[in-house]
């Protein structure tokens, strides 16, 4: 819940002092939340979202675990964690500590768990779409053509099959296309049409097609004053970790060019959660990884706040972490030398506090305890300070399959995105020019081949005639013929002169 002040309270020391808030004026200015495996990751990010939603300020995140699905309900007095909450907001002076739902709308790529989530080919573009299939530079700007040739063509490409049958084409017509495109190999084309392939069978057909995700579905505020909570169902896609980065980095894209510059507003108008951050950036080239640091730059004055959570600091490159201005930083294991070196970033990236060693406190942080750095008032990071994370207000875990089905049947949006509409688009388009090419080679071909063979019947015509003629019977017609037609001139000569004598006679 925000305070008057226009603060969301995030936790305490055990005596209920150093209490850290997150300033809404300044929760579009980005964050982390970093720690190890089962050190409390997951219940910080509810407790933020929860605090968000409260405050008026719709949420994106991705539920990789399953975990944060049960934010849809209240917590319950006699749930497990029960005393263990309890006990924690009374050591924070969280007062009074009451349990509530949140206004929760389920999204899921391959439609199951949620409303499915969609957008076309087009609009994820060939830079996205090259990073998700691993393509090379060569195997990129092919596709970059075909792009390019639909779009000079207005071929529509909304799904893999319109995709499909546009790289088809333009190795049908590369030597056309090599002029004004460039070269267009069909050893590149193949490679691309095998990695299409692989990614329908990991199930990324899915995602692209129609009726594309609206934006604004995500991002509204109920009459309550409440902001939706979107939640991903990623515990199928994080298998392909590839399509869940890429997703989530199109949906960052999305949001920065679709939303209008509004600066810093009082209170963010979505908030962002990127799960599994490390994802993004494993093995990400240098072009994508500028693209990345572009929009996390810029969309902060689209009023967007985004917030990576990974288990190491150091999973997030130095031009990205440095535009975090919001830090939580739970426990971190300095098992191997990359933990060494996770430890010593972690604690130069922190504000100073005289009283805290950071570098000692993070190898010594208990579950749900945490090192807290958030921006203040004026913008500047305030000291570090080592504390209790605030205790969630809705359920700790999953829903059942029932529970779920309930709140997605009875969402603002249910029956808007089930249905796919597959309309006129490149795959037609082509496929009847393909066709209608193949009719007027097949009608051009059996064009010639008539012809051919009436060439070859005349000649044999001819040939028979010639053959005739040189036979006995041939010769014996010959002469009837002669003689025939030598009757019937002189004939016509005579029936003439008796006509002109005729004539003559009468005058």
């Amino acid at each position: 819940m925000a305070d008057a002040d226009g603060t969301l309270f995030i936790g305490a020391k055990d005596d209920g002092s150093a209490a850290q808030s997150l300033v809404l004026r300044r929760a579009n200015r980005h964050g982390l939340i970093a720690g190890a495996t089962g050190t409390g990751k997951t219940v910080t990010l509810q407790v933020m979202a929860e605090g968000l939603s409260q405050a008026g300020v719709p949420v994106f995140m991705a539920d990789v675990k399953g975990d944060l699905s049960g934010m849809a309900l209240p917590g319950s007095p006699t749930a497990k964690m029960h005393e263990a909450f309890t006990a924690r907001a009374q050591q924070i002076g969280l007062n009074p500590y009451e349990y509530h739902d949140n206004p929760v709308v389920f999204w899921d790529l391959f439609g199951e768990q949620g409303h499915p989530v969609r957008t076309t080919v087009s609009e994820m573009g060939p830079l996205l779409l090259a990073r998700l299939l691993g393509l090379n530079d060569t195997q990129e700007g092919v596709l970059a053509i075909a792009f390019k040739v639909a779009d000079d063509q207005g071929l529509l490409l909304l799904d893999l099959k319109d995709l499909k049958q546009m790289l088809a084409w333009c190795a049908d017509n590369a030597k056309d296309l090599a002029t004004n495109y460039g070269n267009v190999t069909s050893a590149s084309v193949g490679a691309i049409q095998r990695q299409l392939l692989s990614l329908e069978s990991q199930g990324g057909d899915r995602f692209f097609g129609e009726p594309a995700l609206v934006m604004t579905d995500m991002i509204k505020v109920g009459e309550d004053g409440r902001g939706q909570v979107n939640i991903l169902a990623a515990d199928k896609l994080i298998s392909s970790p590839k399509l869940y980065a890429t997703f989530l980095l199109w949906m960052l894209s999305e949001l920065f060019e679709e939303l209008p510059e509004v600066g810093d507003p009082d209170k963010p108008k979505l908030v962002f959660f990127f799960d599994e951050a490390h994802l993004l950036f494993d093995e990400a080239p240098k072009a994508l990884l500028d693209k990345v640091e572009q929009v996390v730059r810029l969309i902060r004055s689209k009023g967007v706040g985004v917030y990576f959570i990974t288990q190491n600091p150091i999973d997030v490159p130095d031009s990205i972490a440095g535009q975090l201005g919001n830090r939580v930083q739970h426990a971190l294991r300095a098992f191997t030398p990359r933990d060494q070196k996770a430890v010593k970033a972690a604690a130069t990236t922190f504000r100073q506090n005289p009283a805290i060693n950071v570098e000692t406190a993070i190898l010594e942080l208990k579950t749900g305890e945490a090192l807290v750095s958030l921006l203040q008032a004026d913008g500047a990071p305030s000291p570090v300070e080592r504390v209790l994370i605030r205790p969630p207000a809705s359920r700790v875990g999953p829903l059942t399959p029932g529970e779920r089905k309930v709140i997605v049947t009875s969402s603002p949006v249910a029956g808007k995105y089930e249905e796919t509409v597959d309309r006129e688009s490149a795959f037609e388009v082509l496929s009847a020019k393909v066709a209608a090419q193949a009719d007027a080679q097949s009608a051009e071909k059996e064009a010639a081949v008539a012809k051919k063979a009436a060439v070859q019947e005349a000649k044999e015509k001819a040939a028979a005639d010639r053959a005739y003629r040189a036979s006995p019977m041939g010769k014996m017609e010959k002469v009837a013929v002669a003689t025939a037609t030598a009757v019937a001139v002189q004939a016509g000569r005579s029936l003439v002169r008796g006509i002109l004598g005729g004539l003559f006679k009468k005058r």
